[in-house]
């Protein structure tokens, strides 16, 4: 055979064509004739295939693009997952079906084989939207494949039973085989393609579309129908982290990069708890171990310990930097990747390059149109169904069926029919025709003499209320549209909230946004903590990488790592989430040394222990016990009333103990004596203050916390009681104790220190009076978030301030020409210090075209008094002495 022969043969897609498309290739391999018809008899004498190879070519890449690779913007599936979604439609029941039943069936419908629709089939189910799986489907996570088709089972969700089906609106064509009718497209109301997303391999294209948040989605559509803007940023089911700046909105150019959650578990362990979209576990094991062999990074070895979530442990190797392999990891293995989005779909039986905010918007639309097709043909029926009661209402009331034995043949008794609702013909909405006497003269007689003329004026009355409600609807489809949205979100949208944090890369340090994500309960009596006692006290959220702290009524105390049930030891009297770098939570404690020994006193904190080590925080002597314990997370010292039991000559049985006289040591200091006879009972009689320096704290912008590393802008020292000034652009504040778990609004535009005798200014438009007012105001209620502008709609702010001294220039738009001088506002001297709800002064009526803030005016601020270093030093002199109480009952001090 000649090479272009062979070329040919090599091109002969085989496999990928219908039984009919090889019928029509086979005619066209007959139509262009290999051999001259004229010169048959000469062997030696060949005719050039013009023209075939290239109308075979365009034919099996536009074969491959419409029925194969690329999906429809119309409904969101490739053809093999609508027939699919189809049969099992068919096919329901409500009961799960066998995989393997369902993939017969879907041949009826797709002629390309089973193991295609089993695995369209398996990747439909493990995005766990549309199909309720049963069985073992794989796992994305480790890239572990599905059982075969025989073993696992699955049906029709509800979601996709709400969303995907309307046989009456569908539009229908013919199978393969011309013996069933599969629909064209499915009469999808959701975004489908957006939120599963999918990609595609064709001839001179391709198709990557990136999974999208289901709640993000329905309420980007409410804003679409709304009018109001909207953005939309990939959500993977892997999780993991994602740089979304070059996006470009889903386009070719665009770009994502996708992190893995990367934390630090000790010195030398590493803790990877979520993948990047498109790995899995074995892919990204395998990336760390050929960087480690081509000496990018190194490590001692690696546990794969994931199930139903990711946990990869990397060991590291003795004095390597944890925080620099964090790095490397995501600079040479898998743990960063790049994913290029490409928003290529079929509309119109045509590949259409576009990005995803308008496949949202063609989306929506088409809902809309979906939705007005249901509704009209809901409005026919209940017109066809009024308009029949009524007849019948009307044929029985008059007894027009006793004249019928006068009538011998059709003819002659619609005839007459026809003259008897003449004068009725009014009160229906349509003509009568000949399809409607028929049924009236089919009524059985045992319906005609039970006929209650009341329950059928109440039925008529029930469908015209009816009609009017779908008439309604149809009057306001967009309001419609959105209330459909809405319950579609509050039905489904629970649990199906964001996965991926959306971060930027440049400047995040990986091991300091590992969320808390799972909660922290305890039986104390029992003994056990752990995530899995739900039905126990809740202690406080925490991450599956967390330690937890726990103190006995023995003595004891232990560091544990969290587990979903674990034992550490009877009568717990404290349980927390440790953080071993935390200096100032200060634990003060008294015990009893021993069954019967004397009390002591003792302030220590926590840092470096050994993990699961049971550490005695008394003498160790057998029946030792806690007789008061309080933890104090900025080393407040509280004062507690001692009262003792009445033993011998004792005449003194009741005096107060301030812990701010007793210094901070470690964990296994013995403590100051409180007394040598027996504790009745420690009242907390005063809460104390801080006895340690003020806390300086800054925010991270990057990550949108706090934190007292020295990341991101100084806002200041904090003591105990010092709270945040917290402003929103939607005109809302608060003040907040800082908590390094705080999380803030993306609207938010001041974050400060708060002074509550520093008043705060605003400039704000009020929507229901359309004109411009100044106030200045002290937050009246520092534990209640309030809106210091008015509510209505289109109220807006326009600048806030806490300076002392503001000044505001107020820039006015053109009015009718004319353009009036800028001018400059001292808001001190324009209005007076009121209340937060004031409205406050008119500031002006004209329309303005910008406020901004200049320089505020000199003030000296009033001078914080603080304790010298000196005063708040002075309790730790008593170190070195023990508090002992005589046989009188006084206090006498003893040095160590």
């Amino acid at each position: 055979m000649s090479e272009e022969n062979e070329n040919i043969e090599d091109l002969t897609p085989e496999d990928n064509f219908s039984e009919e498309t090889h019928s029509e290739d086979n005619q066209s391999f007959e139509g262009n004739h290999f051999y001259d018809q004229e010169e048959n008899n000469s062997e030696d004498t060949i005719t050039k295939v013009t023209g075939m190879y290239k109308d075979w070519f365009l034919d099996y890449a536009s074969y491959v693009i419409l029925e194969r690779a690329v999906p429809a913007i119309e409904d969101g599936f490739k053809p093999v997952q609508r027939r699919i979604m189809h049969s099992m439609k068919e096919l329901d029941d409500g009961r799960y079906n066998k995989v393997a039943n369902v993939v017969g069936h879907t041949m009826q419908y797709h002629p390309h084989g089973d193991a295609s629709i089993g695995d369209a089939m398996v990747q439909i189910g493990q995005k766990d939207l549309l199909i309720d799986c049963q069985g073992n489907w794989g796992n994305i996570l480790t890239g572990d494949g599905a059982a075969a088709s025989r073993y696992i089972e699955a049906r029709l969700s509800k979601f996709a039973l709400d969303v995907l089906y309307s046989p009456k609106i569908t539009e229908w064509g013919v199978s393969y085989d011309g013996r069933r009718a599969e629909p064209i497209n499915l009469p999808v109301k959701f975004p489908l393609l957006l939120a599963q997303g999918g990609e595609g391999i064709a001839v001179g294209l391709s198709t990557k579309l990136l999974p999208h948040n289901f709640n993000e989605l329905i309420d980007a559509s409410i804003k679409i129908l709304k009018g109001k803007p909207f953005t939309l940023f990939p959500d993977f089911p892997t999780a993991g982290i994602a740089d979304v700046s070059n996006y470009n909105d889903g386009m070719r150019g665009g770009r994502v990069r996708v992190r893995a959650r990367i934390s630090q578990l000790d010195k030398q362990t590493l803790v990877i708890t979520q993948i990047p979209f498109s790995t899995n576990t074995s892919s990204l094991i395998d990336s760390i171990l050929k960087a480690n062999d081509k000496g990018k990074i190194k490590i001692k070895k690696i546990e794969d310990n994931t199930a139903a979530e990711v946990e990869i442990l990397i060991h590291l190797p003795p004095g390597v930097s944890p925080d620099k392999t964090i790095d490397a990891l995501y600079a040479f293995t898998a743990c960063e990747t790049s994913i290029a989005p490409l928003g290529c779909v079929i509309q119109n039986h045509k590949p259409l390059f576009i990005g995803v905010s308008d496949m949202l918007k063609i989306s929506t639309n088409r809902t809309v149109d979906l939705l007005r097709q249901e509704l009209e043909i809901q409005l026919q029926e209940l017109e066809t169904k009024w308009h029949f009661s009524t007849l019948e209402k009307i044929f029985i009331r008059e007894e027009m069926y006793i004249d019928f034995k006068l009538y011998s043949d059709k003819e002659s008794l619609y005839e007459y029919m026809y003259k008897r609702f003449e004068s009725f013909r009014k009160m229906l909405m349509r003509d009568i025709v000949d399809e409607d006497l028929q049924k009236l003269t089919q009524i059985p007689m045992i319906r005609i003499t039970r006929f209650d003329s009341d329950k059928a004026d109440e039925l008529i009355a029930k469908l015209e209320d009816e009609m009017a409600q779908v008439k309604h609807h149809l009057a306001h489809l967009i309001e419609f549209a959105i209330d459909y949205f809405t319950k579609l979100k509050e039905k489904y949208g629970k649990g199906r909230e964001r996965q991926t944090e959306i971060r930027n890369f440049d400047t995040i340090e990986a091991t300091k946004v590992v969320l808390r994500n799972t909660k922290l309960y305890v039986n104390r009596e029992e003994g056990f903590i752990g995530t899995g006692l739900k039905k126990d006290e809740y202690v406080d959220d925490c991450s599956d990488i967390d330690d937890v702290i726990v103190f006995l009524r023995d003595g004891k105390m232990m560091i544990s790592k969290v587990d979903e049930k674990k034992f550490v030891g009877k009568d717990i009297i404290h349980v927390a989430v440790f953080d071993k770098n935390d200096k100032r939570t200060i634990y003060n404690m008294i015990y009893r040394d021993g069954k019967s020994g004397s009390s002591f006193i003792k302030r220590f904190n926590v840092s470096g222990v050994t993990r699961d080590k049971a550490y005695d925080l008394t003498q160790e002597k057998l029946g030792s016990q806690v007789l008061y314990f309080s933890h104090n997370p900025n080393g407040e010292a509280e004062v507690v009333t001692i009262l003792l039991r009445q033993v011998g000559s004792v005449k003194k049985l009741k005096w107060d103990l301030d812990f701010a006289d007793i210094a901070i040591k470690g964990r296994a200091s013995k403590g100051n004596t409180v007394s040598k006879y027996p504790i009745k009972k420690i009242e907390l009689k005063e809460k104390g203050i801080s006895t340690l320096r003020p806390r300086k704290i800054w925010f991270d912008d990057t990550v949108q916390r706090l934190n007292v590393d020295g990341r991101g802008e100084l806002l200041g020292e904090f003591r105990p009681n010092d709270r945040l000034l917290i402003i929103n652009q939607s005109g809302k504040l608060k003040t907040i104790i800082p908590e390094l778990t705080s999380h803030f609004d993306e609207d938010m535009i001041i974050l400060e220190k708060w002074h509550p005798t520093k008043p705060i200014s605003a400039i704000y438009y009020d929507g229901e009076k359309e004109r411009y007012y100044v106030k200045r105001f002290l937050i009246e209620n520092e534990n209640k978030e309030e809106i210091f502008i008015s509510e209505h709609e289109k109220s807006q702010l326009e600048i806030v301030s806490t300076d002392w001294r503001p000044v505001a220039e107020i820039i006015f738009a053109k009015s009718k020409g004319v353009q009036k001088e800028n001018q400059t506002i001292d808001m001190e001297q324009f209005i007076a210090v009121k209340g937060i709800k004031a409205m406050g002064n008119q500031l002006t009526t004209d329309k303005l075209k910008q406020v901004n803030l200049l320089e505020p005016l000199p003030y000296e601020e009033p001078v914080e008094e603080v304790p010298a270093e000196s005063e708040m030093n002075q309790n730790t002199e008593l170190t070195d002495y023990n508090i002992e109480l005589d046989d009188d009952g006084q206090i006498t001090l003893t040095l160590e």
